[in-house]
């Protein structure tokens, strides 16, 4: 996909961890403008309209003053791992009538209704287990919802997601489930300073997308690419990406380790991911 003779040479995965703390109405404006200047420039040297990307913050450990601040700066889609997290904030916030969630992080069956009650989005659907209990659970709420399959793509036995081999045979059973409305993939790449391995991951999903695509049962919709995060989106943006989960570069580092939020594999059946 990038075909300009400068791509991303790095990751800014150095910076994980060291991002400072967005603590007014006009710091998160600040860091708002320099992600979707970034942005730009990514699409400017993949040949890309910058209408193409989608920004989604990611407010992941983050308490509902700091939201509310965000929201202040023109946050309208907030991305949340955890969804007793998301539904917690959902319900604290819900003066904020045009405020819509993302559940981005893995989802156990039995927390199912309260993506299906809270969120606009989900990010991380993975098996059938989880499609059949969210559309049980959205069926009674009277509602669709908009749902991204995760694959993972960088081969980590800690990561969740589909093994890329599985994901035709995968996408032909999501009919069956008319309340689960899907609009593409999602994956978490290499957490790694080195640009190429990161990209391979991006470049393996994209062409991924292309190929089943062609073949795409009837409803099912591929047009979305979720890949990219705060130390990698202008390298996925360069591969494809329409979506970027951003937390760190608009937030500022949070306050709990990231195995909290990504528990490691063994840990209540939950696999690790990376950070946004």
């Amino acid at each position: 996909m990038s075909t300009d003779l400068h791509p991303a040479t790095s990751t800014r995965h150095d910076q994980h961890g060291q991002w400072p703390q967005a603590e007014s109405v006009d710091d998160f404006r600040h860091n708002l403008a320099i992600v979707h200047a970034r942005i730009a420039a990514a699409c400017q040297r993949a040949g890309r309209d910058p209408a193409s990307v989608r920004l989604l913050p990611v407010s992941k450990t983050k308490p509902e003053a700091v939201l509310r601040l965000a929201y202040a700066a023109g946050c309208r889609m907030l991305g949340e791992n955890k969804p007793q997290e998301a539904h917690r904030k959902w319900e604290a916030m819900a003066d904020l009538g045009d405020l819509r969630w993302s559940v981005i992080g893995h989802l156990q069956t039995n927390k199912a209704k309260l993506v299906a009650q809270c969120a606009s989005e989900f990010q991380a659907l993975d098996s059938l287990r989880v499609a059949e209990a969210l559309e049980r659970r959205l069926q009674a709420e009277g509602r669709g919802l908009d749902v991204f399959v995760q694959v993972n793509t960088s081969e980590e036995a800690s990561k969740f997601g589909l093994h890329p081999d599985d994901v035709a045979a995968f996408l032909r059973e999501l009919p069956a489930f008319s309340a689960l409305r899907v609009r593409g993939f999602m994956t978490l790449a290499l957490f790694s300073a080195e640009a190429e391995r990161v990209r391979q991951c991006f470049v393996l999903l994209r062409k991924l997308r292309d190929r089943l695509r062609q073949d795409v049962p009837q409803g099912i919709s591929l047009d979305e690419l979720s890949m990219g995060m705060s130390g990698d989106y202008e390298i996925a943006i360069e591969e494809g990406a329409t979506v970027v989960r951003v937390g760190q570069a608009i937030f500022g580092a949070r306050p709990m380790p990231d195995s909290y939020y990504w528990p490691s594999a063994g840990a209540d059946d939950a696999k690790a991911g990376e950070a946004h």
